[in-house]
């Protein structure tokens, strides 16, 4: 591809919506700042049938300014039963924006109304309404009109999760996830099991190792015997030992993953743990953006561990220098973890972005396409490991 022809292709991030299980509903595109007109880069991004694909069984929350500007070339590529489009609740009371929704609507297409939107909403047949949690809160009467799920996005904090599901919204995003997730009350046995076992995947120890640290964590040797009998292995005789796992599952992927198996265990009494498809997307959006670098299949292993360790300090709930010194790791892979400094580091924090600009990608020497095609990947990946785990 040539940068001019690059340079048509427009730059775009994905950000996962979860429900009150921790279990990913939805994502929303979001289109970068001063990508130009808005129609003409959601037909490039979308015009690919595999993206649903990639993306199933996930709705996609597709934020536009105006229902009136959606053109039929556009809807001809969007499946009515995977969109929800979000737009302005400031535009609900215009009665030509109702007849365009509620037009759109007939054919099977919903609606979020962003914002505060009084009967509007309901008039241009919204089905919920979407808030910036970074700002006020609504009060519990103006999400009662809509059915929902209601959206809370921007969710920063626990406190402020705890808030929202209060309130009585049922969908969120946000860094919310990214807080320590260890229990005060925790003694610490769990968390030294945890870095031993990572100490043992890190130098690659044996598997009579591993496995003798497996019989001593219940809830790893449950997930771990889950996944081998799960769909995606699609084996004709279930594995009942670790002996069996190890076996069938090999030495590379078994340290694979062990790693996202680490992020397994429920978090807070919530369901599933939030941190377990961040974990696995980064792992997977860090192996393709190495892969697409040239690298070989040691330094994809090397990419993917960086991208599932770096959210150990919030796993664990302590600093990750003391995690780093703990697993004396190989100083690229540290500097990447500690400062997101040398090439792991630049494709680090790029996988830590919802929305990239054209630095951002120079930064690591991928264009828009292939970061598109990459990020689709990981996410697909991501959606198929935490419905397994």
């Amino acid at each position: 591809m040539t940068v001019s022809e690059s340079s048509l292709f427009p730059l775009v991030g994905l950000q996962a919506v979860a429900n009150a299980h921790n279990e990913w509903v939805a994502v929303t595109l979001r289109v970068a700042p001063g990508e130009g007109k808005a129609i003409a880069a959601l037909t490039s991004l979308l015009g690919d049938p595999a993206v649903f694909a990639a993306l199933a069984p996930l709705d996609c929350i597709v934020p536009i300014d105006d229902p009136r500007a959606l053109t039929a070339s556009l809807l001809e590529l969007l499946p009515a039963q995977r969109i929800l489009f979000s737009i302005p609740a400031a535009i609900c009371a215009d009665k030509a924006v109702q007849q365009a929704c509620l037009a759109l609507s007939d054919e099977g297409y919903r609606f979020i109304a962003d914002g505060a939107a009084g009967i509007g909403a309901a008039r241009c047949g919204a089905r919920a309404l979407g808030f910036d949690a970074a700002a006020a809160l609504p009060q519990a009467f103006q999400l009662m009109a809509l059915p929902g799920p209601h959206l809370a996005f921007n969710v920063d904090s626990g406190a402020r999760l705890r808030e929202c599901r209060a309130l009585g919204f049922g969908w969120y995003s946000g860094a919310y996830a990214l807080q320590s997730s260890q229990e005060k009350s925790d003694d610490g046995t769990s968390r030294k099991r945890l870095l031993a076992l990572l100490g043992l995947l890190a130098r690659d120890a044996d598997s009579r190792e591993l496995e003798t640290l497996l019989k001593q964590d219940p809830a790893l040797s449950y997930h771990l015997l889950k996944l081998v009998n799960s769909a995606v292995f699609a084996i004709s005789t279930p594995i009942h030992n670790f002996s069996q796992a190890i076996n069938m599952l090999g030495r590379r992927q078994l340290q694979r993953w062990l790693q996202l198996l680490l992020y397994a265990r429920p978090q807070d009494g919530a369901g599933a743990n939030a941190l377990l498809p961040l974990a696995a997307l980064r792992a997977a959006q860090m192996e393709t953006l190495c892969k697409m670098d040239g690298g070989d299949r040691d330094a994809q292993d090397i990419a993917f561990m960086v991208g599932v360790f770096s959210l150990l300090d919030v796993l664990l709930g302590m600093p990750m220098d003391d995690i780093l010194g703990a697993l004396q790791l190989d100083p690229a892979i540290a500097l990447a973890l500690r400062e997101r400094a040398g090439p792991l580091g630049a494709m680090l924090a790029l996988c830590e972005r919802h929305a990239v600009v054209e630095s951002d990608l120079s930064g690591v020497g991928i264009d828009p396409e292939s970061y598109w095609s990459g990020l689709l990947q990981a996410y697909q990946w991501a959606i198929q490991v935490s419905r397994n785990l």
